[in-house]
């Protein structure tokens, strides 16, 4: 498919860049300063339109209607004119049921694309976190990931009150699915992404707090109890990484892995997704260490000690325990439940291609 995504360089819009191309779709990246003539030539072409431009943090109040409701009846008058076959994915606020001039703004955009007669899908997000989230802008989550990161005070005014977030990813993986054609949604409808946490602020404060604790400490990985937590601490760790380092990703048909933490002192963190039945591994290092944690799902995690053949089989199901991987031991997890699986991987270094000190061997001896 050709997608073009308005907001490619904002905080969704470049996450939902990344997935896009992940998935092997044409992108069409169009941002502020960007010019007229290339966005009617990216609508032109494009079999979905992501709208996710907007203003959320103007000067003036006025810019929130510049920004979210005329752009929008820019796009929609562009879209009727030259492509009006092209469906329109676009993104609102939770706010657009509030009586101020940014729930304003995004009502009135909800309104236009209704009674546009495109093929639109409109999605109500609620408070979006996620790693690469800007930190003192408009996102407490960030700000708090960021000061707890970096050694800063930070201050809630009401830790009991109750915040509703949609994850970033999970936003992305909506759209991909509509995109792909693998989920059905009403056209000309107020969408909302599941799932949905929530959270007092006071919690969350408490619980960036303790990551960092144990990602700094001897135990590395925090007891996971469940997927918001998991999702928080994803999002902590891209604050808590060192400056200027990348992430790579890598997907198959067994899964994926994606790399979340890296830190000259304090070592790397991964995550592992498995589909049910899926073995991965089968390597040792000389003397890397290695903790797995497997906190959603069943797996079994096997070693053989590669001159003695001693084995350790450990059976975790849902964040039940942190395994110790010992250098020296081939290894291998294997996921033996009925849905995917998810471990968090602490290794002891960051991974370095020309001393990564990692060696095939199965763990069954042929």
């Amino acid at each position: 498919m050709k997608v073009l995504v308005t907001g490619s360089k904002g905080f969704i819009g470049s996450h939902m860049v990344e997935h896009l191309k992940r998935a092997n779709h044409e992108v069409f990246e169009y941002d502020l300063g960007d010019t007229e003539s290339s966005l009617i030539s990216f609508i032109q072409r494009a079999d979905f339109i992501i709208h996710l431009a907007g203003v959320n943090r103007p000067i003036t109040n006025e810019e929130f209607y510049n920004g979210n409701t005329n752009l929008t009846k820019k796009l929609i008058d562009l879209t009727q004119r030259y492509n009006p076959e092209a469906r329109i994915i676009a993104n609102s606020s939770i706010q657009a049921e509030l009586d101020n001039d940014y729930g304003r703004s995004k009502k009135m955009a909800e309104d236009a694309l209704l009674c546009s007669g495109l093929a639109v899908y409109i999605y109500r997000f609620y408070n979006v976190f996620g790693r690469g989230c800007k930190p003192n802008y408009n996102s407490a989550t960030a700000t708090f990931c960021y000061n707890i990161a970096h050694n800063l005070d930070v201050f809630v005014r009401d830790p009991e009150y109750v915040v509703t977030y949609n994850y970033v990813d999970d936003i992305c993986e909506e759209f991909i699915n509509l995109v792909n054609g693998t989920i059905r949604r009403d056209l000309q409808a107020i969408l909302y992404v599941k799932p949905q946490y929530s959270c007092s602020l006071g919690k969350q404060v408490q619980l960036l707090k303790y990551f960092k604790i144990c990602v700094e400490s001897n135990e590395h990985l925090p007891l996971i109890h469940d997927e918001f937590e998991l999702k928080l601490f994803e999002s902590f760790l891209w604050y808590l990484s060192d400056e200027g380092s990348s992430f790579n990703f890598a997907a198959d048909q067994r899964g994926f892995f994606k790399e979340l933490y890296k830190s000259k002192e304090h070592g790397q963190i991964s995550l592992n997704m498995a589909y049910p039945g899926i073995t991965k591994g089968g390597h040792y290092h000389t003397y890397k260490k290695e903790i797995f944690y497997p906190v959603i799902g069943h797996c079994v995690i096997r070693q053989r000690n590669i001159h003695t053949s001693e084995m350790i089989v450990n059976d975790v199901k849902d964040n039940q325990s942190r395994i110790n991987i010992i250098p020296k031991y081939t290894h291998e997890i294997i996921n033996i439940g009925t849905e995917n699986s998810y471990t968090l991987m602490w290794i002891s270094e960051v991974y370095n291609p020309e001393t990564h000190d990692t060696y095939r061997a199965p763990v069954d001896k042929e």
